[in-house]
């Protein structure tokens, strides 16, 4: 099989087979002198998640996680040797493979060799996170140990968007979206040289929560009466929503909104993923999260001046209690959250905290049912006169 070149997201500043080649002979020269070999990764969580408003997304602090020899961790520190061994044959002849995947051609591997027996995984997010482990040990993204997680959300809908690609094989794919009819373009979670255009001017990029919701807007003719883009995020925007919402702010320079529901997990967990990356994800959020993306909705006021339907958030709830317990949390310990520039998106988890209610994107469709645009109408109004945050 010929290996492909893959094109990559950024300028690696390391050799990765030449990092791991040092790895592994410090590991077999501490053991030959009768030393506890010692692994150390950043650590990827909220105390150790710093932000600055100037900057525009979570970044790692200091602190690692240390993996030594010991009779509890022998397990761990051969996983990651084994994981590492068949991630570098990928890079070698530059195959790709899912976590998923990754996790069968363990079993088959541990199979095949009986010696390989105590290394053998129960389930697959013990696999993953020995996948996770090297790429914070090492600060390289998943992909460039070329592995792609499943390509979800980031539907794109646009009349004035072109998107140019270039293929690992140097041939270029020209994709006008207002050629596509009704098929939005799809993102692709994995290392592209993707280049934007706009035949006009894009007035605005409109992110919403809702994959339907956005299908809705698009099909009443959202995009044919705006020069903008619309895309659904489908829920917590997973790494290919977030790549490509940053690709539209670095190279378009539009305004960008996200309209979404008005409760705690979506401020915490779908928003601020969106604009400033994850705590789980500290070493990636450079490139995966848009730092210029404005919330636009559901708003507070909205509630009140729109009269929109809404619901009493119940503590019963397992959920509810989590998210609303997450939200207090948050307002203590989130440096996103704990920011003077996002005064006023913590304000909107406390006004929820003590309101206790939670309002979906949809509500709208309920200010004037006969009207099928009425819910574009809003969206227009409120960006026209500012309100969002």
């Amino acid at each position: 099989m010929a290996k492909e070149k893959m094109i990559s997201i950024r300028e690696l500043k390391i050799d990765i087979p030449k990092e791991a080649r040092i790895l592994a002979d410090k590991m077999l020269k501490d053991l030959e002198s009768s030393k506890r070999p010692v692994l150390e990764a950043v650590k990827t969580s909220l105390d150790n998640s710093l932000y600055n408003s100037k900057v525009g997304y979570l970044t790692p602090g200091d602190k690692v996680v240390r993996t030594e020899l010991n009779v509890s961790s022998v397990q761990k520190l051969a996983r990651v040797v084994f994981l590492l061994e068949m991630l570098l044959r990928n890079l070698d002849t530059g195959t790709v493979n899912t976590k998923r995947e990754l996790y069968y051609m363990c079993k088959g591997e541990i199979k095949g060799n009986p010696r390989l027996k105590p290394l053998d995984f129960e389930d697959q997010p013990e696999s993953d996170s020995i996948i996770d482990f090297i790429g914070d040990m090492l600060e390289v993204y998943r992909e460039e140990l070329n592995v792609f997680a499943n390509d979800r959300g980031g539907q794109t809908y646009s009349q004035q968007l072109v998107v140019t690609e270039t293929m690992p094989d140097g041939e270029k794919a020209v994709i006008d979206l207002s050629t596509l009819g009704t098929s939005p373009f799809q993102p692709k979670n994995k290392p592209q040289s993707l280049k934007l255009k706009a035949k006009k001017k894009i007035d605005f990029c409109l992110i919403v929560e809702s994959e339907g919701t956005a299908n809705t807007l698009v099909s009443m003719g959202f995009t044919k009466r705006n020069n903008c883009i619309v895309m659904g995020a489908q829920g917590v925007p997973s790494n290919g929503v977030r790549g490509w919402s940053k690709l539209i702010q670095d190279e378009l320079d539009v305004p960008m909104y996200f309209f979404g529901d008005l409760d705690a997990y979506t401020m915490q967990n779908i928003f601020r993923t969106l604009k400033a990356g994850s705590a789980a994800s500290l070493i990636r959020n450079s490139h995966f999260s848009a730092p210029n993306v404005r919330f636009l909705g559901v708003l507070p006021e909205d509630v009140k001046k729109y009269d929109l339907p809404h619901y009493k958030v119940k503590e019963s709830d397992p959920a509810e209690a989590r998210a609303l317990k997450k939200a207090k949390d948050a307002l203590e310990n989130d440096p996103f959250f704990l920011d003077k520039k996002n005064k006023n998106l913590a304000d909107i988890l406390r006004w929820l905290i003590k309101e206790k209610i939670r309002c979906e994107q949809q509500s709208f469709f309920s200010v004037d049912p006969k009207d099928p645009i009425k819910t574009e109408k809003l969206i227009l109004e409120k960006i026209k006169r500012g309100s969002y945050v």
